[in-house]
């Protein structure tokens, strides 16, 4: 892969992350139809947990479960904890909610992110990240009420 499109990947992969949860939410509002939030979000975990797991052995990337430093283990499995506290909150919130309504509130996380990011990581604050973050909470705002 030459260096200019190394450039790029991570912007086709975010892109298609943003793809793949959209389809997510719209999958999800039609299967959680009469099925308990708590277990949508159980079903779904299994599913992710196998898909991951299946990477991590066809990659080989087994072998470096031994290299993974305390510190690591300690956040891995809070970053896990917020993930599942996420998904709950966000299955309950589809099963009552539109769709499109609870997804613009849910994207609120991209401006959190950009706090915390700058509280606990110290990565700046600038005029256009500022911006940014002011724009997705106006966005989020007209299409919620």
């Amino acid at each position: 892969m030459t260096k200019g499109r190394k450039n790029y990947m991570w912007l086709i992969l975010a892109l298609m992350s943003a793809v793949f949860a959209a389809l997510t939410s719209i999958l999800a509002k039609i299967g959680i139809d009469g099925v308990n939030s708590h277990l949508a979000t159980a079903l779904r975990t299994v599913v992710v947990v196998g898909m991951a797991w299946g990477m991590v052995f066809i990659t080989g990337a087994q072998n470096g479960i031994s290299g993974i430093s305390g510190k690591s283990w300690v956040f891995l499995i809070l970053s896990g904890l917020a993930t599942g506290a996420s998904w709950l909150c966000y299955y309950k919130a589809l099963q009552s909610g539109a769709a499109s309504k609870v997804v613009a509130v849910d994207k609120l996380s991209v401006v959190i992110t950009l706090l915390l990011a700058v509280l606990f990581l110290h990565e700046r604050f600038t005029l256009k990240s500022g911006i940014g973050a002011v724009l997705i909470t106006a966005g989020t705002l007209v299409m919620v009420l």
